[in-house]
């Protein structure tokens, strides 16, 4: 499977972003449960880091980089979706396309099946279509991980605006924090204005007595320390008190100077 090429076409369809990214959760909830009806829990996993070359043909090597890297995760989901949907027809014909039009009534279209909304989102978006922004979106705090680690790197190449706003309210939704590893690690290879503040909220958080989700935990330190923003300083000292995180926040302090 490759990703389809072409530029955004016009929405044929109303995008609602507001359930997502605002502090009233109705709208975002009922999506979600639509889509974890169709998938069991999964553990976590890591995100694929981006890659940054340096010198006068950083653009050229760079571009070859990421193409060699969306190949490669349209590889893993195709054989993933493959034995989720049994090798079937629409399967087929779906990791085929190279119709966006096709692609993107897979979207609004009530009888698929989420693997068939993941691969169609995951297509568009590594397309640079937006109408695939706000299934990634939903797909990016799933319970599968998997499902997660795919929508993050599409939503990492698709470049929509709107990514780091969204990325951030899933990263400091209380309600989902054990979903929140991909939003975390997405917002720190986005570098965005809202980068550093999601981060330092969620740590905050996770640093209380008892906290359980020590991996989103890590995520933030480690996403702190490459982020380089001195706003984090106070907080990386507290982490290092955490047998899990005290490695991490040191490393991260030394970067930081």
């Amino acid at each position: 499977m490759r990703c389809v090429t072409g530029g955004n076409r016009p929405f044929r369809r109303r995008v609602v972003t507001q359930s997502v990214l605002s502090d009233t959760e109705r709208g975002y909830s009922a999506r979600m449960s639509e889509l974890e009806q169709q998938a069991g829990p999964a553990e976590a996993a890591g995100v694929t880091e981006g890659v940054r070359v340096a010198g006068p043909r950083a653009s050229s090597v760079t571009a070859r980089t990421e193409r060699a890297v969306t190949d490669e995760e349209s590889r893993v989901l195709a054989e993933r979706v493959r034995d989720e949907s049994g090798d079937s027809a629409t399967y087929r014909r779906l990791i085929a396309t190279e119709n966006h039009e096709e692609l993107a009534d897979v979207l609004v279209a009530p009888q698929y099946p989420l693997w068939a909304r993941e691969i169609a989102a995951f297509r568009l978006g590594c397309a640079g279509d937006r109408r695939a922004f706000e299934t990634l979106v939903l797909l990016l705090n799933h319970r599968d991980s998997q499902r997660c680690l795919s929508a993050s790197h599409a939503l990492a190449v698709l470049g929509d605006p709107r990514t780091p706003r969204a990325a951030a309210a899933l990263a400091t939704n209380v309600l989902r924090t054990a979903y929140a590893l991909h939003p975390v690690r997405l917002l720190t290879e986005l570098r965005a204005p809202e980068s550093v503040p999601a981060l330092i909220a969620t740590l905050e958080r996770l640093l209380a007595p008892n906290e359980t989700h020590w991996r989103v935990a890590l995520a933030c330190v480690e996403g702190l320390g490459r982020l380089g923003d001195r706003r984090a300083l106070p907080l990386l000292r507290s982490a290092r008190a955490h047998p899990r995180l005290s490695a991490a926040a040191s490393e991260a302090l030394r970067r930081l100077g």
